[in-house]
């Protein structure tokens, strides 16, 4: 039975991806720090083998990859919520990039042959001109935030490693993600919450909203974890992919959908200063036809189900 290591194993999108591999007969590697939450996984944690690990500390990480040996390692962990990066720049380099040096050194300094899978970012490209949409992987990196800047350096780190180590890294650019179990600072959880919140009578009909003109480029996380199998296996090292819809969304329209979904009517809407970014991107739009040319993939999962599982979750969640 071939071995899988995913870093960021409790998170959301760690989480979707463990199930997706259990289903494949794969046996399921997972790094667990001492605080880590495991809610998003305990309908399968009695099929995952957990190891304690800190992605910080390179002795624990290279004991980890010489223990496991994994056939495939899909690095997940990462401080993956932008706002955060303003407050936090240097824990979320740190997490991000020096985490990043510590998996790639382990697995060189075991000479094991490993494929590895690279979580890259949409937000990598940043400032983004109209005449550059749709984002193409060619398209020059600006980042406009910590968080950005911290994926282009393992973008980055992971051409060097291939090229300098030979390395098997494949590099994705995942634009917007989502669907149940989304934490609920992202926009769209944190949309859907306010909304069921109001449905149920926990909150009064008022949605507090940040920026509602940006547009992004959404797939569900089921489709993505989808993309990121057939990337680690199936596209060429040393390259990046983008994995994208290729269809914009307004953050307005975003609530209207949501809205839509529910039997909330009539709403306020409330601007928070605290949700307005220093600088914001405003639209990411992708082209992932390279990756489609690759591969085959094509999202299968329209964004309304997406949004209508995610209603659900909160649903089910707040009583």
């Amino acid at each position: 039975m071939e071995k899988v290591l995913i870093t960021g194993i409790t998170g959301f999108v760690g989480s979707h991806l463990s199930e997706f591999l259990l289903k494949k007969n794969l046996e399921v590697y997972g790094i667990e720090r001492w605080r880590s939450r495991t809610e998003n996984i305990h309908s399968i944690k009695d099929k995952l083998k957990l190891i304690k690990a800190d992605m910080r500390d390179a002795h624990s990480i290279e004991q980890l990859i010489s223990k496991v040996e994994p056939d495939y390692i899909f690095h997940l962990a990462a401080q993956s919520y932008v706002p955060m990066s303003w407050s936090a720049p240097a824990d979320t380099l740190e997490t991000n990039v020096i985490g990043t040096v510590n998996l790639f050194e382990a697995v060189r300094k075991s000479k094991i042959d490993s494929r590895i899978h690279i979580a890259g970012s949409s937000e990598e490209y940043g400032m983004v001109y109209p005449s550059e949409l749709p984002i193409k992987e060619t398209n020059p990196l600006r980042p406009l935030s910590p968080y950005g800047v911290s994926k282009v350096a393992q973008d980055m780190l992971s051409y060097q490693y291939h090229k300098s180590y030979g390395l098997k890294i494949v590099v994705t650019r995942a634009f917007n993600h989502t669907g149940p179990r989304r934490g609920e600072v992202f926009v769209t959880s944190n949309f859907a919450k306010q909304v069921v919140e109001i449905e149920k009578g926990k909150k009064k009909p008022v949605i507090e909203v940040g920026n509602l003109e940006t547009k992004r480029d959404f797939s569900d996380v089921r489709d993505i974890v989808r993309a990121y199998w057939l990337a680690i296996n199936k596209c060429d090292f040393g390259e990046a992919y983008n994995i994208c819809s290729g269809k914009a969304i307004s953050m307005k329209e975003l609530l209207d959908l949501i809205l839509s979904l529910s039997k909330v009517r009539r709403v306020k809407i409330a601007k928070d200063p605290a949700r307005m970014r220093p600088s914001d991107v405003p639209i990411l739009v992708g082209d992932c036809t390279k990756f489609k040319k690759k591969t085959g993939w094509k999202p299968e999962i329209p964004f309304e189900k997406t949004m209508e599982d995610l209603m659900n979750y909160w649903r089910n969640l707040i009583v």
